[in-house]
């Protein structure tokens, strides 16, 4: 129990990875042909894009995996910006300091200086190496451009994966740099063949009632099931027999202690209060971390959970789901929850 369960169960391969079969598949295909072109991965947090882009250049690169995939996550660079530079040790020789206030350069300078760098370097054992440029959401267009061009220059050495929540905010002419691939949460049927061999293995098994919950609370996202699978093991009564949907309850709990802000939020909708939302999306977003997509997943939880009449509970969901959609394309998920709040109800 001592092992995240999301790191732990990572697929290695591509066959371990669970639905988003058309993007799996024509990644099969281009594998076969080892001929890879620049990626973009596209869809919601936790939809398999990270685990798909690592199982691909592991079997793209078996022993020599290590060496030949370089991971960076955009939003480090950006938003934690020079704390985080001078953390990495990969950075270190670039950097020339591990003081914060005497880097004299500015992060996109230095993110450039660490591309190029890495891009450049002629892989001994392979055609190309890959880098992985996780939430690229959170690259300004400063730094797209100069990535866009770093894409054409070294597309001999190098293949780049862009990860992305936000398509949107990725320039037009660095998304037509790539092949497009769309990744979203899994069915239900998937969710369940994927969780109870991880249940199996770890010596629990999960009631009806239990597997039902879990499903329902995860709505296909693998990473939340898994972390609440675990959860629930730890807090069981029976953890070394079964996991009940009390089990599952006490364990969503656990993992959504902002529930009150958004109970607030959603009280703040139907008073009309767009002020006091308006500051509870500004805490959701900026002190509690979560994204768009987290807030209106638990506002759904709140608005079917809700005593309204089923026709208004419609309607919101509705409004919800429209959210959702528009959301995918949207620069900003601050402006889509205003005017989702504004006429919600």
């Amino acid at each position: 129990m001592k092992d995240i369960w999301t790191v732990k169960y990572k697929p290695k391969k591509m066959d371990d990875i669970a639905g988003n079969e058309i993007s799996i598949s024509t990644l099969k295909r281009i594998l076969q042909s080892r001929n890879l072109p620049h990626l973009i991965l596209q869809g919601p947090v936790n939809s398999g894009k990270s685990s798909t882009a690592f199982a691909l250049a592991n079997e793209l690169y078996g022993e020599h995996y290590e060496s030949n995939l370089t991971y960076f996550n955009a939003s480090d660079f950006f938003d934690q910006g020079k704390r985080y530079l001078v953390r990495d040790r990969r950075f270190a020789r670039i950097i020339g300091t591990q003081d914060p206030k005497k880097i004299r350069t500015s992060v996109l300078s230095i993110f450039k200086d660490i591309i190029n760098e890495y891009a450049s370097m002629r892989p001994i054992d392979s055609d190309y190496k890959i880098i992985f440029i996780d939430c690229a959401q959170s690259l300004d267009t400063s730094s797209q451009q100069a990535l866009r061009r770093i894409m054409e220059k070294y597309t001999s050495t190098c293949r780049f994966i862009l990860s992305t929540a936000q398509p949107s905010k990725l320039i037009q002419p660095l998304r037509s740099r790539g092949l497009r691939l769309f990744f979203t949460y899994v069915s239900r049927d998937e969710l369940i063949n994927y969780i109870q061999p991880i249940a199996e293995n770890e010596g629990i098994q999960f009631t009806d009632e239990g597997l039902e919950a879990l499903c329902y609370y995860s709505r296909g996202n693998i990473a939340r099931a898994l972390i609440t699978t675990q959860m629930a093991c730890i807090q069981s009564k029976n953890k070394d027999t079964e996991i009940t949907s009390q089990d599952v309850y006490e364990s969503i709990l656990d993992n959504i202690p902002e529930e009150n802000n958004i109970r607030e939020l959603y009280n703040a909708a139907i008073k009309k209060d767009i002020d006091t939302a308006r500051k509870i999306i500004d805490n959701l977003l900026i002190e509690n971390g979560f994204s768009g997509y987290e807030i209106l997943e638990h506002l759904y939880d709140v608005v079917v959970d809700s005593n309204e009449p089923d026709l208004k509970v419609a309607k919101m969901v509705k409004r919800i789901s429209d959210t959702d959609f528009y959301m995918g394309d949207a620069a900003n998920p601050r402006i889509q929850l205003e005017y989702l709040i504004a006429d919600l109800y």
